[in-house]
C-alpha cells in the first residue's frame, strides 16, 4: 500500500518538477544574456524574474514586425547577403536558416504528418513523420516515387534518423504530430487517440 502511494505521489511530483526545472532553467538563461546595464536592477533598482524571459519575446516581436514589411525585408536581406560572404558564418547560418525555414514556414510540410514505416528492418515498425519529398537531383536518381521522413528516436525525439522510403512502404497514420511526438517520447505508454486523417503529401 505505502509503494502504491509513493508511486503514485512520484507520477505527480516527477512531472512538475522537470516542468519547474525547464522552464526555470530557460528563464535564468534569458534572464542572464540582458546586459548589467539594462538589467530590471540598473532600470528599476529591483530584481524581477522572467525580465530576460519578457526582453526576448519583445525583441522577436519587433524583429518580426519590422522584417514583414517591405524595408525591414531589404534590410533583411542585405544583412543576410553580407553573412553568405564570410566563408565558416555562411555554412553554419545557411544550414541553420534553412532547417529553421522548413519547419517554423507557416506554409512548410515539414513534420506535417506521422507515419509509419519498417525500421530498422522489415518486420519492425516504428513512427515516423514526413518532411517533405528528396532534393531534384535526388529524387531523379532513386528507383521509385520516395518520401523524406525522420524516424525520432526515444524518449529523446530531437535525434533521430533522416530516410528517403518509397511511398508505398509508407503507411499515414490519423493521429496528429503532436500526439504521436507524445507516444514516441513516452516510449509506448501514452496510446494516442484518433484524429482526421490529413491530407496526404503530394
Amino acid at each position: 500500500m505505502l509503494k502504491r502511494f509513493f508511486i503514485t505521489g512520484l507520477l505527480i511530483w516527477v512531472p512538475l518538477g522537470i516542468t519547474y526545472w525547464v522552464l526555470s532553467t530557460i528563464v535564468k538563461t534569458l534572464d542572464g544574456i540582458i546586459p548589467p546595464h539594462m538589467s530590471p536592477q540598473a532600470l528599476f533598482g529591483l530584481e524581477i524574474p522572467g525580465f530576460g524571459l519578457l526582453a526576448v519575446v519583445l525583441v522577436v516581436l519587433i524583429t518580426g514586425a519590422f522584417g514583414a514589411n517591405l524595408l525591414g525585408r531589404r534590410l533583411v536581406d542585405l544583412w543576410e547577403g553580407l553573412l553568405a560572404r564570410i566563408p565558416l558564418v555562411r555554412s553554419i547560418y545557411s544550414s541553420v536558416k534553412q532547417v529553421s525555414d522548413t519547419i517554423l514556414a507557416p506554409n512548410g510540410q515539414a513534420f506535417r504528418q506521422a507515419v509509419l514505416v519498417q525500421y530498422p528492418r522489415q518486420g519492425v515498425w516504428t513512427i515516423a513523420f514526413v518532411t517533405g519529398k528528396p532534393g531534384h537531383e535526388i529524387e531523379n536518381k532513386l528507383p521509385a516515387d520516395c518520401v523524406s521522413i525522420y524516424v525520432p528516436t526515444t524518449p529523446n525525439p530531437t535525434s533521430g534518423f533522416f530516410l528517403m522510403l518509397p511511398r508505398t512502404e509508407v503507411i499515414p497514420l490519423s493521429i496528429g504530430v503532436d500526439a504521436a511526438l507524445k507516444y514516441v517520447v513516452s516510449m509506448g505508454t501514452v496510446p494516442p487517440s484518433a484524429q482526421p486523417k490529413p491530407k496526404a503529401d503530394k
